[in-house]
């Protein structure tokens, strides 16, 4: 992927004459761009379609080229599927014309377009019998051009008298089927699955003509399979279901949002492609993200959807449409809170946009989520609760099983409970750096809020009090493991930090054996809530990083922030219990005291605390080293969100503020942002003069990384001031927002000089 040059030349000779225009030189620099980011397309999983068996492939035969996203809109949550033309869907007819609209564009950049119907339909009985209570019929349906396509069906009819709900899902979920016959459905499973698949063959018989991906030709099968469920007098056909789980589940829902007599659907741990938006599984929340799916599954998804790897905002659609297109007809979002490629914050952002559908339908209980235990895989009880949905959906019991929501915070309902507050002043230019200081802590502290009486816990002290683990998810969140260089203390309550935490330790055994006191890394995690410091391998993956590390002579402290991981229950009622408080408050306060234990701990030496973190994980290690003294430098991935100026600043104030809450205090200042009392540049000034890296990639449209470069200017003047200039470095590879390779290798350059420094 990295040697394109031949590729690009190509590009410009097949290009149409119509679509090229002025700014065509710069989207093939950006095409060539994405190139050197994509990893390579893993072959074994399917082509990118028929006539293409890769990525660069497509690009030769089409010509395309990425977008002009300079000229798209940037839709920094999620784009609302009640708005028409840039004014709001108030009538039906509004609705149907958005609608269409939707499916047009979903098409476009993630399905890729189907035939409209199947008006040749054939079906044949290939076998029939009868167990006791239950007919099984196997049919073969054929249509398409020639009759050529196929789907193979078995349906599991129970006795007695019609017409029956049915029960629709795949191949491999057979044993699904049998609970929903138990519960007096018709089962009809599918061949569109990994285990039997008859849809794959669609993409020859329609190659050249319809470009529909993996994905969507299962669930054009599906809607094959509904055109033989609606010949038969035993099938109710207002009560037909659809369910399926991983990508099984991702098609579920795109059936059913392009097929309206599917009246019922359960998308079943879809993960991304499926209740989470590609906006909520960027590198930010270490879900799949468009560049890690896309490449190692190339044939179920649009190949034009990997032009929005770092400009997820500009992708006119998200996986809400989906969901809005479902509405008023049932749908349930099912996950694990805790399975690795999930993020229920997302998944509760596309809830409540769908949500909005669903109000202006007049049908509010129709859509909602439910949560489970666990990791991906699913019990007999979780097939049990998506058939009580139907049965609610379809009127057949009034037991509805949506769970209640994680994320229910509002900035409203916060200033309503909150204490007034005197809001401070900005530090004065002219005040002495003394001065300056202090006011610009008591503002740091002003906005995390008033902290609640706290009690210092000294931490664990010796390594000999390693305890058992994690309680309860030990077993269950994958953490970096321990190997013959690197040791592991299981930091536990009873021996434990802050109040009532768990942590890792991992320390280099080759020099804590020998009686040494090393350095620490405390390592602060991402917005990952399904797994807090944990990974799902491949672009995400942790465990070589924290080796690395001890292999530098550090050891690395990790552990959940508030909100994450083992945490995650922990922030849901969190302003109803420190209502003048913030969450980001409260991650701060545990950095502090994860600081105070590895000061207290004999294997640590104390003059050489240091904090490393991406995303929010850098953002609470920045204000925490300028909080605590201790702590003799930070290492910052992508952790910087300007407050004050710039083009992010509204979305940064308003994404703490109001969508996830990390810092309610700004929601004062939403008309007025350069009243903000703090920002990033003073909150650097004071960690000056110790060690600093800042690390931001020039993509991220999370935050503005014009006015980073600008405030980390300023900090290096303060730097200059006092002669330390050396020990601030900022960089900003031209890169999107990721831990990537290059940034972890920074990090360990950083630690290494650092090290060097010492001798």
């Amino acid at each position: 992927m990295k040697n394109n040059f031949y590729l690009i030349l190509l590009l410009t000779a097949v290009i149409p004459a119509y679509s090229i225009q002025s700014d065509s030189s710069a989207r093939k620099n950006h095409l060539q761009w994405i190139l050197d980011k994509l990893p390579p397309d893993r072959f074994q999983n399917g082509r990118v379609s028929y006539l293409d068996s890769s990525f660069t492939d497509w690009l030769h035969r089409t010509g395309e080229l990425p977008p002009d996203f300079s000229k798209m809109q940037s839709v920094r949550t999620l784009p609302d599927p009640l708005i028409l033309d840039n004014q709001p869907v108030t009538t039906q007819a509004q609705w149907e014309r958005k609608k269409a609209q939707l499916r047009k564009d979903l098409q476009h950049y993630i399905t890729g377009t189907f035939p409209s119907g199947r008006d040749n339909l054939k079906v044949k009985i290939v076998s029939e019998y009868k167990n006791p209570g239950v007919t099984s019929r196997m049919v073969e349906l054929s249509f398409g051009p020639d009759n050529a396509a196929r789907l193979t069906i078995e349906l599991l009819i129970p006795e007695g008298k019609g017409p029956f709900p049915v029960f629709m899902t795949q191949w491999n979920h057979r044993e699904w089927a049998q609970i929903a016959v138990k519960r007096g459905y018709i089962a009809c499973v599918y061949a569109a699955s990994d285990a039997k698949d008859d849809t794959e063959d669609y993409s020859r018989i329609w190659a050249g003509k319809y470009d529909f991906t993996r994905l969507m030709r299962r669930a054009y099968g599906t809607s094959a399979a509904i055109d033989y469920l609606y010949q038969l007098p035993e099938v109710n056909k207002a009560q037909i279901a659809l369910t399926g789980h991983s990508r099984n589940g991702k098609l579920s829902l795109m059936a059913a949002a392009f097929d309206e007599r599917i009246t019922a659907v359960a998308t079943s741990s879809g993960g991304t492609g499926a209740e989470v938006p590609w906006r909520y599984t960027t590198h930010h929340y270490d879900v799949e993200d468009i560049a890690l799916l896309s490449t190692a599954q190339p044939a179920w998804l649009h190949p034009r959807l990997r032009f929005f790897i770092g400009n997820e905002d500009k992708l006119p659609i998200d996986q809400n449409s989906f969901m809005a297109l479902i509405a008023p007809r049932g749908l349930l979002l099912s996950t694990a809170t805790t399975e690795e490629a999930s993020n229920p914050f997302g998944t509760e952002q596309a809830l409540k946009s769908a949500q909005s559908v669903y109000n202006f339908l007049n049908a509010p209980d129709h859509v909602g989520i439910r949560y489970r235990p666990g990791l991906h895989g699913t019990q007999a009880e979780d097939i049990e609760g998506y058939i009580d949905f139907f049965n609610y959906i379809f009127k057949r019991d009034t037991y509805n099983p949506i769970s209640e929501l994680l994320y229910t915070y509002s900035f409203n309902n916060w200033e309503e409970k909150a204490t007034k507050t005197t809001i401070p002043s900005k530090p004065g230019d002219n005040q002495s750096a003394g001065a300056r200081k202090s006011v610009i802590t008591q503002n740091i502290r002003w906005l995390l809020g008033q902290p609640p009486a706290m009690v210092v816990n000294p931490g664990p002290q010796s390594l000999k009090k390693s305890g058992a683990g994690e309680a309860y998810f030990g077993n269950v969140l994958k953490r970096p493991r321990p190997n013959n260089h690197t040791g592991l203390m299981h930091i536990t309550p009873y021996h434990g930090f802050g109040d009532y935490l768990y942590a890792n330790l991992y320390y280099p055994k080759e020099k804590t054996e020998k009686g040494e006191k090393v350095p620490v890394v405390i390592y602060l995690h991402e917005n990952d809530y399904s797994k807090g410091f944990s990974d799902i391998g491949l672009q995400h993956e942790m465990h070589s990083f924290v080796n690395h590390i001890t292999e530098k002579g550090y050891a690395v402290l990790a552990f959940d922030m508030v909100g994450f991981g083992n945490r995650l229950e922990e922030s849901q009622r969190f302003y109803k219990r420190y209502q003048d408080w913030s969450l980001l408050g409260k991650m701060v306060a545990d950095a502090q005291a994860a600081v105070e234990a590895m000061a207290n701990l004999d294997i640590i030496d104390p003059n050489n605390i240091l904090i490393a973190g991406y995303s929010a994980g850098a953002t609470v290690g920045l204000i925490t080293a300028a909080l605590e003294p201790r702590v003799n430098g930070v290492a910052a991935i992508s952790g910087i969100y300007p407050l004050r100026e710039g083009t992010s600043a509204d979305h940064t104030m308003n994404e703490w503020s109001d969508l996830n809450g990390f810092l309610p205090r700004l929601g004062y200042f939403k008309d007025r942002p350069a009243g903000i009392p703090v920002d990033f540049e003073e909150i650097l000034e004071i960690i000056a003069p110790r060690q600093v890296l800042l690390v931001h990639p020039q993509t991220d449209w999370t935050t503005d990384v014009s006015v980073i470069k600008k405030q980390a200017g300023k900090a290096l003047n303060v730097y200059r001031q006092h002669k330390a200039e050396k020990n601030f470095i900022s960089l900003y590879p031209d890169d999107y927002s990721r831990l990537s390779t290059q940034n972890r290798t920074e990090i360990l350059n950083w630690l290494q000089l650092l090290n060097d420094l010492k001798k």
